[in-house]
This record gives structure tokens, C-alpha cells and sequence, in this order.
């Protein structure tokens, strides 16, 4: 790697840990909003127009821990380009750095989740990518093209995309749980006091209206008071702690039941010392079909590099790599090969089949965000998180 052009990744190897892929604190703030709105799209600073000359410098804004570092440093050297990778905890930490630097911030890619990408286009945010710049475009997943929160993907390319469900102990659990009520029942009874919840409120909140049977998006006041009252009344007593990652709770070795993202479980039991104790469930009846992207922020300087890297890191090769080391799938159509799934540890788990993925719903940014958050502070506040 050139001496001159190293790659940084600004988070401590303890931040890293806590903030590793999806440590999602979902649901917009009513300070966040707040900030947003008053930032408007007034003076944020414009970037400068690709010209086909690649910049020495690269900033990006991701998740931590979220792509192999060999990676990086490969097409740093490469290209020549200084990359620096800082991480953030949530996508209202990164909408808010930028929402506040009015196009300042001196990132140029940012990795938000996709739901956040309506209100980041509204507050502009994010800027139009050149699809000229990105030919390897034509080797994504048409599946995971062209989605509900940016049409054309005007402004995004799929990063990663995964799902949710949960993680067991055998040793600890008896029977074969397979639902969301499965899992209520379990925290309530074998795993009380050893149990582990997502700190999303989406997500919590999805635990219950599945077991009710309701639409994972609900905004019907009655159907989100039912859930409260499983999450609060029937789960919270039991819980243990809220976390956003179950390779961390894993880990500790304190958890007996854990809802948790499919790649993250997997990175879990990779690293266990005895991985064969634990098992991951797709839970039925549904679950979240997330997806995590690849943008330009709004100001950015160095947009031939940005456009540059998100093409080379979509293109066939990278995302066997990247999907390797996350645990995610890319969108890629390199998955699509015979037998490729064989090449990667637990590939079960990175691909479920598609009577799973049947029943996924993708989570929504709407009007019952707010009382989402709410079940999930009262839920914390009862057990004492």
C-alpha cells in the first residue's frame, strides 16, 4: 500500500465492537427531526462536477467494521487515494453531521439504511449518482435494484441487505423454537434473565405484531397499543440487556436467547468456541428485509473517487469478499452462480431460502415510528436497561 496514501478508519478497536454493522437505533428523533427541519435545503454546499480526473482523497462514513480492510487498502493503492473510513452508530448520528454541516462535512460516500433515504433526499442530503460512472451497475441483482425508497436508484446502490431473527443456546434451550411467540415464550420462561433484545424500536416492536399476526408497518394506534403492552408487560421483565449487535452479546456468554441480524449471528458463531451450540432461526411468520446502501453525500469534494470506489466495490469479485467478511449478501449477481454459496462458512445463514425470504416485509419510516420509540423507552425503563 502507498505510504502516501493509507487507509484510516477512525474508531477504536472498542468502538469498533460496539459498533460493528448494524447497531441501528431505529426510529427518527424528535430532536432529529427537529434538526433537519430547521436545516432545510438552505446553503448546503454544492460539489464540484466529476471530470474524470480521480481525486487523492476519499471520505467515507459508514458503519464500523463493515468491509474487510484488505479491501480497502487494495484500491487505496491502486488508485493512488488517501481513504479515510470514519464510523457512525445510527443513521440519525450521520444525518445529523450532515444535516448540520450544510454540506461541509467532508465525507463524500455515506452508508445509510435504506428507509433513510426519502427524508435524506428531502433535506437534501444526498446527491444524484452518474450512472455513466458506474458500469458495474449491470452486475446487480435486478431483485435488489430499482427499490420503493429510490426508484432508478437516482441516489443509491445496494451495499448489503439482510434480515432478522433470532439466535439460541442449545445447551441452555430444549425444543426446536421456530416463531416469534416461540420466543416470547422462551424469554418468559427458559431464557428470563438471560434474554437479549435489539436496541430498534422497529425491530422490538416487530416481535410482537408478528405474534399478533399484524402488518410489520402498522400505524393503527390499537394493533401498536397490543404490541406495547407484549413488549413492555410480557418481554421487558425478562430482558437482560438491549444491545445492537449479537456477535457482541454472544461474546459475553451471558445470553441464552438473542434477536439478532442474520449476519451478525453468523460472525457470533464463527468466533464461538464452540459453535455448535448455537442456532439461528428465520422466525415465523415474518421479519425485516433491510437493505443498507451506497450514497454520495451532498458537497461531496471528491466525487470521481466516490463514484469510483462504489463501482469497483459492487463489482463481482469484491462482493464474494465483501459478503464473506460481513456475512451480508451484496445484491451482486455473482451469487447467482452454481454453487458459490458453497465457498462461504455457514451460508445458511447469508442466504436464506426463498420461502424465507416469501415472507419478509421491508421495514417502513412512517407515522407509527414515534410510538415505536416510545414502547421501546418503556421496555428499557422496565427492565432497568
Amino acid at each position: 500500500m502507498s505510504e502516501r496514501n493509507p487507509v484510516r478508519v477512525l474508531a477504536g478497536h472498542d468502538t469498533i465492537g460496539r459498533l460493528s454493522r448494524r447497531t441501528v437505533l431505529a426510529g427518527m428523533g424528535a430532536a432529529g427531526l427537529s434538526l433537519l427541519a430547521s436545516c432545510g435545503q438552505r446553503g448546503m454546499a454544492e460539489s464540484p462536477a466529476p471530470d474524470g480526473q480521480l481525486e487523492s482523497r476519499l471520505n467515507v462514513y459508514s458503519w464500523g467494521d463493515y468491509d474487510p480492510p484488505e479491501l480497502l487498502e487494495a484500491w487505496s493503492a491502486d488508485n493512488d487515494v488517501r481513504l479515510q473510513v470514519d464510523a457512525f452508530g445510527s443513521n440519525e448520528e450521520m444525518m445529523a453531521k450532515l444535516a448540520a454541516s450544510r454540506g461541509t462535512s467532508g465525507y463524500d460516500i455515506v452508508v445509510p439504511t435504506g428507509i433513510y433515504i426519502p427524508t435524506m433526499v428531502e433535506h437534501g442530503l444526498l446527491q444524484r449518482l452518474d450512472h455513466s460512472l458506474l458500469p458495474n451497475l449491470a452486475t446487480m441483482d435486478p431483485a435488489f435494484m430499482d427499490q420503493t425508497f429510490d426508484p432508478g436508484n437516482v441516489h443509491s446502490v445496494c451495499k448489503a441487505w439482510g434480515t432478522t431473527g433470532f439466535v439460541y443456546d442449545a445447551h441452555r434451550i430444549s425444543g426446536d423454537p421456530q416463531s416469534w411467540q416461540d420466543f416470547i415464550d422462551l424469554a418468559a420462561g427458559e431464557a428470563s434473565g438471560a434474554t437479549m433484545l435489539l436496541e430498534d424500536a422497529w425491530e422490538v416492536c416487530s416481535i410482537a405484531l408478528a405474534a399478533l399476526g399484524h402488518d410489520l408497518n402498522t400505524v393503527e394506534p390499537a394493533e401498536l397499543d397490543e404490541a406495547a403492552e407484549i413488549v413492555v408487560d410480557r418481554l421487558a421483565p425478562h430482558v437482560r440487556a438491549y444491545m445492537g449487535n449479537a456477535n457482541t452479546a454472544m461474546a459475553q456468554g451471558s445470553f441464552a436467547l438473542m434477536q439478532a441480524f442474520n449476519g451478525d449471528a453468523r460472525q457470533g458463531m464463527l468466533e464461538a468456541d464452540d459453535p455448535e451450540r448455537w442456532r439461528f432461526v428465520f422466525p415465523t411468520p415474518s421479519a425485516n428485509l433491510w437493505m443498507d446502501t451506497w450514497c454520495i453525500a451532498t458537497g461531496a469534494q471528491n466525487p470521481d473517487a466516490a463514484h469510483a470506489f462504489i463501482d469497483w466495490i459492487i463489482g463481482p469479485e469484491q462482493a464474494l469478499a465483501e459478503t464473506d467478511y460481513i456475512g451480508y449478501s451484496t445484491g451482486s449477481t455473482a451469487f447467482a452462480e452454481p454453487g458459490i454459496e458453497d465457498g462461504f462458512e455457514l451460508a445458511e445463514i447469508i442466504f436464506p431460502e426463498q420461502h424465507v425470504l416469501d415472507r419478509l416485509v421491508a421495514s417502513e419510516m412512517n407515522e407509527g415510528m414515534q410510538r415505536r420509540v416510545e414502547i421501546l423507552t418503556d421496555a428499557q425503563t422496565r427492565s432497568g436497561a
